[in-house]
């Protein structure tokens, strides 16, 4: 064992505290008896040790993680305490301190995890899925209380918006597994194992050729009416003619846009960079888009050097006045595919147009693909029988 050292024992000198490939007590000045044991493989434990009739002990209080550094002092000095007067320093009727909460645990996931790993639109989902669902339910829990009763009483409680109810699970799911990675929990404890997600029904909505035309119709005239709508106005015919995410539109910039090479250069989108082929179509809305000075982005917003942020409030009066009352803006990318088979696309170069990076994601057009086919090969056999249909008799 290493040379025992000696210092206050608080949240930041923990954090400093070195991992050798030795076993290191670091005594608090404080509190005599009261430490942490660092081990090689860097695990931190608090414990406490003090004579007691010519004899030394030494007791583990907690681990670090589990206690804080304030709740592992308070333990200590009643221990100590305890043993001097000759009692059990851990009697079965004291209640010990329980451990951090899962509140604690979600704001340290947030921060460590999402805040480092995911883009910002996904950082704010998950900030508002933890706010708004898993903290009214499981946050003053410690994480220790919390079993998969309770896991599955938060599950069913959104049971009538499956989406939504499998989403908090995965949110909480991952939550635990770092509770367990972080040494909050033990190995194989997380209590979302064996809740089963709800079955969801995919929502599947694609424009007809009449009702591109009618969509088409009434942006023309409400960039007409107003030429204020036309930032707005733009983002959905290039939602249409490209078949972009609504986040990829919004965000584009007069950098990623190459007229002459006919792309888009999307960069740091849900599944990387790639490029987007752009058709005349396309290519004529930009070339007609006035550009501001100052603003790097192609859908400006009405700040200065802003994009527009809320497409979705001129969206829902366009879609009114097309009377598309059901179809999201998301539909615009299941229609862009849709045309696509319907032209006969293959499902791979679908995939690609779409961005997709999982054969999974661009499988659920595959139905379309069999009606094309069909429709198709109706096409082949009546043209030939044509020429060789028995004669009516």
């Amino acid at each position: 064992m290493a040379k025992l050292q000696y210092r206050t024992i608080s949240k930041r000198t923990i954090g400093k505290l070195p991992v050798t490939d030795k076993e290191a007590v670091y005594w608090d000045r404080d509190l005599p008896g009261f430490g942490v044991r660092v081990y090689p493989n860097g695990t931190k434990v608090y414990v406490v040790q003090t004579r007691v009739g010519g004899k030394s002990r030494r007791i583990t209080v907690d681990r670090h993680g589990v206690i804080s550094p304030v709740q592992a002092r308070r333990t200590a000095a009643q221990m100590i305490a305890r043993i001097k007067a000759g009692e059990d320093p851990k009697p079965r009727a004291a209640k010990m301190p329980s451990g951090p909460t899962v509140a604690e645990l979600a704001e340290r996931y947030l921060v460590e995890h999402v805040e480092v790993r995911c883009k910002p639109r996904t950082v704010e989902s998950c900030r508002w899925l933890v706010r708004k669902f898993v903290l009214p339910d499981l946050g003053a829990m410690t994480i220790a209380e919390v079993d998969r009763d309770k896991i599955a009483d938060l599950h069913h409680k959104h049971r009538n918006t499956p989406y939504q109810a499998n989403r908090i699970l995965e949110v909480v799911r991952k939550m635990f597994n770092l509770a367990e990675a972080w040494g909050l929990r033990d190995d194989g404890s997380n209590p979302c194992r064996h809740v089963q997600k709800y079955k969801e029904k995919k929502r599947e909505r694609f424009l007809t050729e009449a009702e591109f035309h009618r969509l088409g119709q009434v942006l023309n005239e409400i960039e007409a009416e107003d030429p204020g709508n036309l930032p707005s106005v733009t983002a959905i015919r290039l939602l249409m003619l490209t078949g972009c995410r609504l986040n990829e539109i919004q965000t584009l910039r007069w950098d990623d846009v190459d007229l002459e090479a006919v792309e888009l250069r999307l960069r740091d989108t849900k599944t990387g960079d790639r490029m987007v082929p752009l058709s005349n179509a396309a290519v004529s809305v930009l070339s007609a888009l006035p550009r501001r000075e100052g603003n790097p982005w192609v859908i400006t917003g009405r700040k200065p050097g802003a994009h527009l942020t809320d497409v979705q409030k001129p969206w829902r009066r366009i879609r009114s006045r097309a009377g598309l009352d059901d179809l999201r803006i998301h539909d615009l990318r299941h229609s862009f595919a849709s045309r696509a088979l319907a032209l006969g696309e293959s499902l791979p170069m679908i995939g690609k147009l779409l961005g997709h990076t999982q054969v999974q994601t661009t499988a659920r057009y595959a139905h379309l693909a069999n009606e094309s086919v069909k429709a198709s090969g109706s096409r082949v056999g009546d043209s030939i029988g044509s020429h060789i249909a028995p004669v009516a008799r």
